[in-house]
């Protein structure tokens, strides 16, 4: 690195933080005023700095939050203990430049776009020659959109470049060094897409199960087809809530290390994601049933309103959540064909109403230990803990209650020889009821029950017994 005295200017977006604050900015006013963000989004019809604007007027970005990269940071510094000047220049807006500038306390000017400038290529090269002089400074970025400066600068810093953009630079014969801090993207992606939560699509099974049809060879296929598309369409709700939600993940003292929230992985990444993977889920499922494709339609509309809104609002949420979870027995029914149970489907409702009940009640008992009193983007507190807790054993008491009435109904004698064996799968549901609430109680719940369920020895070994009793009912 030079030790001559050379200004370094430093681009915002995908540089001096890992991520694009336009976008950000975009996903945020689109979760708290969508009609006002939509409004927003028509100024493009203006222009992109018109657009910046508008949107700039809905947003204000927490700038303690946001993933700075280190490396960049730590570059400024020793430029600043070197005596250069260190300017922050900008395409995002100006208010949220000179937020993330007052925060960082590094920077000696700030250029950024305005309402009827979009400090962006050719036009950012031109204020940083005038200022500056044709080869008076450093410049630190990363995307091709920068070549414009580059070749006006002294030397080209190019952060984490894609091929084409760093042999663009290299063909053009601009002197320049390369910065690589971060890591490919291939494990944040995989892990945004939470595959291990694809267990709790496991459900689909259930009604094959019920209907006795485990030995019908197209009625498992039709279920493993539910599943695949189940699985798809969650990794692209799960992609939607943490975009919306970045800022409240950045506040909570485990969800800030999620890709989109850390800057792992790059917005625009899980932005071309999402209709991919919808398209994926859908496809197959029209071609197969078209009513299951219903189901997974209203399956992501149910989980993007969750996402939007519902959250926030308690007792509506762990219900929406409950009917996610039946949506997914739902599903399986839609796909075999066969007449959806009431006894399944009033089962279905209040035990997963209990596992929603769980799933907050460990948040709010993490929260508790971590000092906080309020979780963000939720409408619960730690002093609710006691309600939630209480709820939730309901529930799961409820669960077992119509289990023990449908095995004293008529209906069970259509499909059991033996059906008063069926009577111990109640104290065995019991059980595993009581000993999850116990578990979660005592802080060691994982923050989905279903997943924990699906990796529990315990668990597993009660399923496995609970199995056994239909076998030997059957």
């Amino acid at each position: 690195m030079t030790t001559d005295t050379t200004a370094l200017v430093v681009d915002l977006d995908d540089t001096l933080v890992r991520t694009d604050l336009l976008l950000e900015s975009a996903l945020f006013a689109l979760k708290r005023d969508p009609v006002a963000a939509l409004a927003a989004f028509a100024s493009l019809a203006g222009g992109k700095a018109r657009l910046k604007d508008r949107l700039a007027a809905l947003v204000d970005l927490r700038a303690d939050l946001l993933p700075y990269n280190d490396q960049v940071l730590a570059l400024v510094r020793t430029r600043r203990e070197q005596g250069d000047a260190v300017v922050l220049a900008t395409a995002s807006h100006e208010k949220h430049a000179h937020t993330v500038a007052a925060h960082l306390g590094l920077f000696d000017e700030v250029y950024a776009s305005t309402a009827e400038l979009n400090l962006s290529g050719p036009s950012k090269a031109e204020r940083l020659v005038e200022r500056f002089g044709e080869g008076g400074f450093d410049y630190a970025a990363d995307a091709a959109k920068d070549i414009a400066v580059w070749r006006r600068a002294r030397r080209a810093i190019v952060v984490d470049p894609a091929p084409d953009t760093l042999a663009a630079v290299a063909g053009a014969g601009i002197p320049h060094e390369v910065l690589h801090t971060r890591e490919r993207a291939f494990r944040p992606l995989i892990k945004a897409l939470r595959p291990h939560q694809w267990l709790k699509n496991s459900l689909v099974f259930l009604p094959l199960f019920a209907a006795h049809l485990i030995g019908d060879p197209g009625a498992v296929l039709a279920c493993v087809l539910a599943f695949v598309g189940f699985s798809l369409m969650a990794s692209a709700g799960y992609l939607v809530n943490d975009l919306l939600d970045l800022e409240a993940d950045r506040a909570h003292p485990r969800k800030c290390r999620r890709p989109f929230a850390s800057g792992a992985l790059p917005i625009r990444v899980g932005l071309v994601l999402v209709p991919v993977l919808i398209g994926a889920a859908l496809l197959p499922a029209l071609l197969w049933s078209p009513p299951l494709a219903g189901v997974l339609l209203l399956y992501l509309a149910t989980t993007l309103s969750y996402s939007l809104f519902l959250k926030q609002r308690p007792t509506v949420d762990v219900l929406t959540l409950a009917g996610l979870y039946t949506l997914r027995v739902i599903g399986g029914t839609v796909a075999i064909g066969v007449e959806l149970s009431f006894w399944l489907l009033a089962f279905s409702m209040f035990l997963f109403l209990s596992l929603a009940y769980i799933k907050r009640y460990a948040e709010l008992v993490s929260l508790g230990r971590d000092g906080e009193r309020w979780p963000s983007g939720r409408g619960y507190s730690v002093d609710d803990l006691p309600l939630v807790q209480s709820l939730g054993v309901a529930a799961g008491y409820g669960a077992v209650l119509v289990m023990a009435l449908y095995i004293n109904s008529p209906e069970i004698d259509l499909l059991y020889r033996h059906p008063d064996v069926m009577w111990l799968v109640c104290p065995i549901l019991l059980y595993w009821v009581v000993r999850t609430w116990t578990i979660a109680h005592r802080g060691l719940m994982h923050d989905d029950p279903l997943v924990f369920a699906l990796d529990d020895r315990v668990s597993l070994a009660t399923i496995l017994a609970a199995g056994v009793v239909v076998v030997l009912a059957v």
